[in-house]
């Protein structure tokens, strides 16, 4: 008979260790490791537009958003100085508020808004002297054929109403004569003399602000510039019609001439 014998029971198995913790990555491994899925993203966008796929679109950085929409929102940049034959001028503001000889307010706006065609400025330093005269009387004498085409004259100076009266009742001037003592509108025509004073000179712009002439010039070169005009069917004129500069300034100093001797007239009577 087979005797059988009992295995012995194993001992137990000791515990096994716990698993350490992976310490953590330096700041050149995580460095790393950071280009490391950067390039994968890199090449998993290649690899998907070679295969026909549309990239998503980068988002644009903050800053740049911030900077595309202060460009979108800033207002396109306005010229400065005076404006020039060919530009559109805003009427609503331009010029500030004037007066004729007769005391009635009114703006650069309402008279081109009256008119038929647009408005014709002519500036002259002092009313009855000289030169303003022979300038407003050329204006006068011209009337008719400068206002065939629907254009406004009118005369403008630094002068009171009651001296544009006086020049505008002396001469038999067809048109009204417009007072400006603060010079807002002879200021943003461009043709205000420093420190303070009127050039000489012609102003037109038409029925949608659009300026057909502004420049200096002598009596009979600012009716030369509006006859130019309505003789060319009132398009804009970008070469000066009238005098050269040194013949400028010398009816400058015949204008200021004219003004002395005027003063001392009406000092002496």
């Amino acid at each position: 008979m087979v005797e059988l014998r009992k295995r012995k029971t194993p001992p137990p198995q000791a515990p096994r260790p716990a698993k350490k913790k992976a310490a953590p990555k330096s700041k050149v491994a995580q460095a790393k490791a950071a280009v490391s899925e950067k390039a994968e993203a890199v090449k998993g966008a290649v690899s998907g537009k070679a295969n026909g796929q549309k990239a998503a679109p980068a988002k644009a950085a903050p800053a740049k958003v911030a900077e595309k929409a202060a460009e979108k929102a800033a207002p396109a940049a306005v010229a400065d100085g005076p404006p020039k034959p060919g530009d559109t001028v805003d009427l609503a503001e331009f010029g500030g508020e004037i007066e004729t000889h007769e005391g009635t307010k009114t703006t650069l706006a309402k008279l081109v808004e009256e008119s038929e065609a647009g408005v014709v400025l002519f500036t002259y330093p002092k009313a009855s002297t000289p030169g303003c005269t022979k300038q407003a009387c050329l204006f006068r004498d011209s009337h008719e054929p400068l206002t065939a085409a629907g254009l406004a004259i009118y005369g403008l100076s630094n002068d009171s109403p009651k001296a544009n009266t006086a020049f505008k009742t002396k001469q038999n001037l067809p048109y009204p004569l417009l007072c400006d003592p603060a010079q807002t509108l002879i200021s943003a025509i461009g043709l205000k003399k420093a420190p303070k004073g009127t050039t000489r000179g012609v102003f037109v712009i038409d029925k949608a602000g659009k300026v057909l002439a502004a420049e200096p010039g002598s009596p009979d070169g600012t009716v030369a510039v509006v006859k130019k005009l309505v003789d060319g069917g009132l398009g804009v004129d970008g070469a000066p019609a009238n005098s050269t500069t040194e013949e400028t300034k010398d009816l400058d100093a015949a204008n200021t001439a004219d003004e002395v001797a005027d003063t001392a007239a009406k000092v002496d009577g």
